[in-house]
């Protein structure tokens, strides 16, 4: 990358001292140079500037009596800013620049001896900042150098506004000098994978004047849904004071204390949540949006991709997605070269005005099997429709079918949370008293299911209380990313590629990644949750009689899926999910009667 030997160059912005064009002139010019039509790498990064604003938000979240202040890290091309021209902005807001580290090198920031920003993480800097752009990373309130608490919106839109002459900025942490951002013309892109995707999502959500595109890798779109399913709390300690410097540890814990207090811990979704829901303020957003989402993601679940972007098409927002077959991975470790020039092309678009096509473009692309991708029109495919199997008893004693009709019957487990979903779907063959095993026959063609998929289950149980669990497994022999913990589906190989311009502080330069690999005789493609005292609400869970049946329906999440001819597909029924649920939550362990005939999974089938 980075080479423009063989191809004509169209040039669009004049050096100044080249040409002795007076500075009113280049002020006006774009700041931009196009060669077969995309920005190309113009400016020294080198010589870029390198400076920290830190931009008041408006609130005081961690109570020390001042504003709070968020920390950005800028770089910026030297020579449009000598000719006063402005430039847009690539922003990632994130708590992790400190704590955590980005990318797959886990890259963190690093400073010179006076504090001027030295490594920016991640490729953007070396690649857009010649090409004619800014790029700056946010520290979110409470991390590496910001003041206040974890309010990652607020942190963002704070910047955007700065950018666009509604913030104010300073030199230093508490000093008066102001910073100004004279040199930025507005126009703001947000991108990041997980907790940033979802400050992204979060940002647009706003509907915060300037940004206008965002590029959420594996990014959550309602907090609900990380910390509890279908009314049923997960558990896992909240927060995020893992990320907090060691000031925000201290003074942000009646802020993190109240934000705890706020969401409750009983799985009702409530105005906490609500307020933490960016589907329901779909309507809001004015920014283009290409998202990412791997259909084996169990940090960032596929649920939180499937019901936004149904929600950005009911709202005919401009989007594209990439759409994999591994877990919690940025598509520069899946297929980089084309990553990188899509992105590329996307930001030229949206943020310098190039009218390049890319949004007429087939919008979904996607990975069926291990660097098996094709490029489509919309998701879920045209055609997509519900396709619904009922359980009903099996041949074997304990292990029943799944078919078009309604079955007949009961099947009965007893809730075990010392086991999760990884060992129910073990031994398909074999009868388990933890769990409910329900399969088809082989398949005579190959099936593709795309959408989101969800459990009916019709049930009584012998106490007052019950989480369930529902798991969708193809059983059949295949080779698949393997998308177990660390690797996630891809592998460092040895080699490193560059992308984009170093300094003697940040190279361009990156481990090189292909797809690792794994034989298995059984794929688990979806799974969800639920509390059955929420059967009549999310927003009230209630006691449960025993002996008494509920009928409830809860998310499988989304998938994108293709069952190959000969293998069989399988719904499981459990308990509790020892791989999800905190052991530390009550465990009332009830027996749980499945009534066949109202108990169902509804697929959705691609033409």
């Amino acid at each position: 990358m980075g080479r423009r030997t063989g191809f004509r160059i169209l040039t669009i912005a004049l050096v100044a001292l080249a040409t002795g064009t007076a500075l009113s002139a280049t002020a006006s010019a774009a700041p931009f140079t196009l060669g077969e039509g995309v920005s190309q790498p113009v400016y020294s990064y080198e010589h870029a500037i390198r400076e920290t604003a830190w931009v008041e938000t408006g609130q005081d979240l961690d109570r020390d009596g001042r504003v709070d202040r968020v920390a950005a890290d800028v770089i910026r091309p030297a020579e449009p800013a000598a000719r006063g021209q402005r430039v847009p902005v690539i922003m990632d807001v994130s708590p992790y620049y400190a704590c955590c580290g980005r990318g797959n090198e886990q890259q963190k920031k690093t400073y010179a001896p006076d504090g001027t920003p030295a490594q920016f993480p991640l490729y953007y800097d070396n690649y857009f900042v010649p090409r004619g752009y800014a790029v700056v990373l946010v520290d979110v309130g409470g991390t590496n150098r910001s003041s206040g608490c974890f309010d990652d919106v607020a942190s963002g839109n704070a910047v955007v506004n700065w950018l666009n002459g509604r913030a104010k900025a300073f030199r230093t942490p508490w000093g008066a000098e102001r910073a100004d951002a004279r040199w930025a013309n507005g126009s703001v892109g947000a991108i990041g994978k997980s907790q940033d995707g979802a400050t992204a999502i979060g940002m647009a959500a706003s509907g915060v004047d300037g940004l206008k595109t965002i590029v959420p890798i594996a990014g959550v779109s309602s907090y609900y849904e990380v910390h509890n399913a279908d009314g049923a709390p997960f558990g896992f300690p909240g927060g995020s004071q893992f990320t907090y410097n060691e000031r925000a540890a201290k003074l942000c814990q009646p802020f993190e204390e109240e934000n705890a207090r706020r969401a409750g811990g009983n799985g009702d979704y409530n105005e906490y949540w609500r307020g933490q829901d960016y589907v329901a303020r779909t309507d809001r957003v004015r920014a283009s949006v290409f998202a990412v989402q791997g259909f084996q993601d169990v940090n960032v679940l596929p649920k939180q991709f499937g019901r936004w972007w149904e929600s950005l098409n009911r709202h005919d927002v401009p989007r594209r997605a990439w759409l994999h077959q591994a877990a919690h991975v940025d598509p520069f470790d899946l297929q980089r070269a084309l990553w990188v020039s899509t992105l590329h092309r996307w930001f030229d678009r949206w943020l310098l005005g190039v009218h390049n096509g890319i949004e007429h473009e087939p919008a979904i692309h996607v990975e069926h099997a291990p660097d098996r991708w094709s490029d489509e029109r919309r998701w879920p495919p045209a055609g997509t429709h519900n396709r619904t199997l009922w359980t009903d008893r099996g041949p074997v004693p304990g292990l029943g079918a799944l078919t078009a009709r309604p079955g007949s019957g009961t099947a009965t487990f007893t809730d075990d949370p010392a086991l999760g979903a990884s060992t129910w779907v073990t031994h398909p063959d074999q009868a388990s008293p933890a769990r409910a095993l329900f399969g088809t026959g082989p398949f005579e063609a190959p099936a593709r299911f795309a959408g989101e998929a969800a459990v009916t289950v019709r049930a009584s149980v012998d106490r007052t209380s019950a989480r369930l669990g529902a798991t969708l497994v193809d059983y059949g022999p295949a080779t698949v990313r393997d998308t177990a913990f660390p690797s996630m589906g891809v592998e460092n190989l040895s080699t490193r590629s560059c992308w984009g311009a170093s300094s003697a502080a940040d190279s361009a330069c990156y481990l090189d990644t292909g797809a690792k690999l794994a034989t298995v005789d059984s794929r688990v493609i979806a799974t969800g949750w639920a509390d059955l005292g929420h059967f009549r609400s999310l927003w009230h869970g209630v006691p449960l009689t025993p002996g008494t049946a509920y009928t409830m329906t809860f998310s499988l999440g989304s998938l994108d899926y293709v069952v190959p001819a000969g293998h069989r597909l399988a719904l499981v029924v459990g308990g509790t999910d020892a791989d999800r649920f905190d052991p530390a939550l009550p465990q009332p362990k009830p027996a749980v009667t499945l009534d066949l005939a109202g108990t169902s999974v509804s697929l959705p089938q691609a033409r």
